[in-house]
């Protein structure tokens, strides 16, 4: 039986233990305990799991994410610090450096910073496009886009569905 979302919005992200509260606690602390350094290398270098700096990750950020994956139907999903941040890790892990994308013109100046000057310097270059150019003019640009294939596309799926031209390419979409 599919679960309907008002009880993933209360049951998902969380699955308390025995003897564990019902509820997420909201853990409060930067560091975590560790009874040898071997123990914090380990975390460091990523062949263990567990958590030893809230910056990085922690239990309540971890079951929100959890929550927010399951009321999406993700797969995963990863909790930023700003919206700017994961504009950055969205395309970051998609491009490197000899890659393309494309964007809305019409996008935050600082999102059209981080795009057009931040990555730029990383060398990905993004083109940015009128979200309301005719289909005409869509087109027209298209064919100057193809050489260069594109990587990503973000902003309306629908309009810019057309510029993608391979099947290495994704879309990245925002909601503001």
């Amino acid at each position: 039986m599919e679960t309907k979302i008002e009880t993933k919005c209360i049951q998902e992200g969380y699955k308390p233990k025995k003897g564990e509260p019902r509820q997420v606690p909201i853990i409060q602390s930067t560091t975590f305990k560790y009874d040898t350094s071997d123990e914090m290398g380990k975390l460091f270098d990523l062949e263990a799991d567990g958590y030893f700096y809230t910056r990085l990750q922690n239990p309540t950020n971890d079951a929100v994410a959890a929550k927010i994956c399951a009321l999406e139907g993700g797969v995963a999903a990863m909790l930023t610090s700003s919206g700017q941040a994961a504009n950055f890790y969205a395309v970051f892990n998609i491009c490197e450096a000899g890659d393309h994308f494309i964007a809305s013109s019409s996008i935050y100046g600082g999102t059209y910073n981080l795009f057009g000057v931040t990555m730029k310097k990383m060398g990905i270059e993004c083109t940015f496009v009128d979200q309301n150019l005719s289909e005409e003019e869509l087109e027209r640009r298209r064919a100057k886009w193809q050489p260069r294939e594109p990587k990503i596309t973000t902003g309306y799926l629908a309009r810019y569905a057309s510029l993608v031209t391979s099947g290495n390419t994704g879309a990245i979409l925002r909601n503001n």
